[in-house]
Order: C-alpha cells, then sequence, then structure tokens
C-alpha cells in the first residue's frame, strides 16, 4: 500500500501537481491542480497508482469499469486493466452525460466508477445516475484523489488513494482574482457556461 507521501511524489515527479490560479472542474477557483492527464504520460507510474488503488478495491464485486469523459478514460482503462474488467465511459451530449459509440450493458450489471480527482464530485453523480437509470448497479466509486476530504457523498462506497482538503474559493470570493497577479487558467476538460 502506498502512503499519501509516496502518491503525492509520484504527483510531483510526473508535474501532476500545478501551482498558480486555476478554474476547476466544479466551477471553484483553486491555487493548486492535481492534473492527472500529466502522471498518465507516464504508464509506470500511472500503472503504479491505479494498482494500489485496485489493491484498495479488494472484495468489491464488479462487472464492469466506467469512467466519464474525458479526463476519467484513461484512469478508467488502466483500472480496468489492473481489475480484469471490461472498460467503458460515459460522455456529454447536449450537456447531459450519456452511453455512446455502441457502448451497452445488461440491467443488474454491477460498476466501479472511477474519476482522477473529485471535487465536488458532480460528473461522477451524473455517472452514477445514468448508471441506475440504465438499470446498473454501482458497487463503488474510485479516485485517485479526493479533493473533498472526505466531503463528497455518493451513496455508495467510495475508495481513494489520497484525501487532501485542497481550499477553492466561489468565483466572486477568490483572493487571487481580487489580487488579479495571476491569470486565470482553466487545465480540466470541461467547459462552463458564464
Amino acid at each position: 500500500m502506498l502512503s499519501k507521501e509516496e502518491v503525492l511524489k509520484v504527483f510531483e515527479e510526473t508535474g501532476g501537481v500545478l501551482h498558480g490560479h486555476f478554474r476547476l472542474t466544479s466551477g471553484r477557483h483553486s491555487d493548486t491542480y492535481m492534473q492527472c492527464a500529466k502522471l498518465f504520460i507516464d504508464t509506470d507510474a500511472s500503472a503504479k497508482l491505479c494498482g494500489a488503488l485496485a489493491e484498495k478495491l479488494e472484495g468489491i464485486n464488479a462487472d464492469m469499469v466506467i469512467s466519464p469523459a474525458i479526463g476519467g478514460i484513461l484512469m478508467g482503462y488502466e483500472m480496468a486493466r489492473q481489475l480484469h474488467l471490461p472498460n467503458i465511459f460515459a460522455e456529454r451530449e447536449n450537456g447531459e452525460m450519456t452511453i455512446r459509440r455502441g457502448f451497452s450493458f445488461e440491467k443488474g450489471t454491477r460498476f466501479i466508477v472511477v474519476e482522477d480527482v473529485v471535487t465536488t464530485g458532480g460528473s461522477v453523480k451524473e455517472v452514477v445516475k445514468l448508471v441506475q437509470d440504465m438499470g446498473g448497479i454501482v458497487e463503488a466509486v474510485a479516485s485517485i484523489v479526493d479533493r473533498s476530504n472526505g466531503k463528497v457523498d455518493f451513496g455508495v462506497k467510495f475508495v481513494n488513494l489520497i484525501s487532501m482538503d485542497v481550499v477553492s474559493y466561489e468565483e466572486s470570493e477568490c483572493p487571487i482574482c481580487k489580487e488579479g497577479k495571476i491569470e486565470l487558467v482553466k487545465p480540466g476538460s470541461r467547459t462552463f457556461k458564464k
């Protein structure tokens, strides 16, 4: 089992921890961003972290792995490989999470929903609801990083490698915006309505 320090070291070594002024997927602002896309450039490092997360899922009876696109696709694939399960992903179409590309599953299929970094869990909650609405069963949610520090609730078992309380702000309360010295960057894949 990897310690929090060992996980953070892998992130630092792969350039997966960014410092600056970021708009998170949730729309909140933060001075720290966990960029798992950088982590997945290094196949050995990402396999190491996903392997450690797969160990924590031991005993979860699942038939398939699903992740939200785009950020969760690489992790979903690696987690499915580590768990020896089939893998699909959900993606947005007209603003709603959906299953496309010929993916399908039977009612009663048991899932592990995976996402690289969870802050508010919005995308994961959408995938959980989608699976349930289609007759699937969500056995667990898994992420490498829980930025909510244990505050997010998916209504199912939630497993992560590290739990952190990275401070984030509503845009109107962001001290970095008020200071006006660092440009706001949106490194994630999701677009926002103003």
